[in-house]
């Protein structure tokens, strides 16, 4: 049976964090094809303005040029919101009847899961879960599993480089003309660098706040 993992997120931008945990993921996980699932709106996000989809769906497939088994994949691009994981996953599903998928997410995303929408939905819909884990995240799964019964069984964690990259601290430094070039693939870096993302409220981007 396929093995298809699902890896959503803004990207705003996609940085090297994405790309080591997407390969330690396929590489542990046995995944055949992973998927960057590009969210246009997510719901979690409203308190921030998010870099026009354009420009986030061009850095994206340049991140991914010359990496094998990664796929972009417009499941939420392609019908309207709200954009909720446990039907991103339904969607896949459907797409992908005879196939195992596992969705991707870090440790806080795992804590907070019960604030998702439809918890118990997006776990039975997922074959498994699969966590990086931060010495930060205090994850409770005894208690996890009393608010989301089943939990248990689909976690599965692993073991990455615990990377201190994150989206916003490089929107951040580019504000502030702090170095951020080797926080991303370097095709990401020229784009953002051509089309002076980040920069300011100007060519798309939006806001620099989290």
């Amino acid at each position: 049976m396929q093995s298809i993992g699902i890896f959503g997120g803004t990207f705003d931008p996609p940085h090297i964090g994405h790309l080591i945990l997407a390969a330690e993921a396929q590489t542990q996980f046995h995944v055949d094809r992973l998927l960057w699932v590009l969210t246009s709106d997510p719901p979690h996000k409203k308190d921030r303005s998010i870099t026009e989809l354009q420009h986030r769906l061009a850095m994206v497939k340049l991140a991914l040029v010359d990496a094998p088994g990664f796929e972009l994949s417009t499941v939420d691009m392609d019908r309207p919101g709200p954009y909720y994981a446990v039907d991103t996953v339904k969607i896949i599903a459907h797409q992908n009847p005879e196939a195992k998928l596992i969705y991707l997410m870090g440790g806080d995303s795992l804590r907070d899961l019960p604030t998702w929408h439809d918890p118990a939905g997006f776990v039975t819909a997922c074959h498994s879960i699969g966590v990086l884990r931060r010495p930060e995240d205090a994850v409770d799964l005894p208690a996890l599993e009393m608010k989301i019964p089943g939990i248990t069984e689909k976690v599965r964690f692993m073991k990455a480089p615990l990377l201190d990259i994150a989206a916003h601290d490089i929107r951040e430094r580019i504000a502030s003309n702090r170095p951020f070039r080797y926080y991303l693939p370097a095709q990401v870096y020229a784009y953002i660098q051509e089309n002076c993302l980040y920069r300011n409220s100007e060519n798309g981007s939006k806001s620099l706040q989290q």
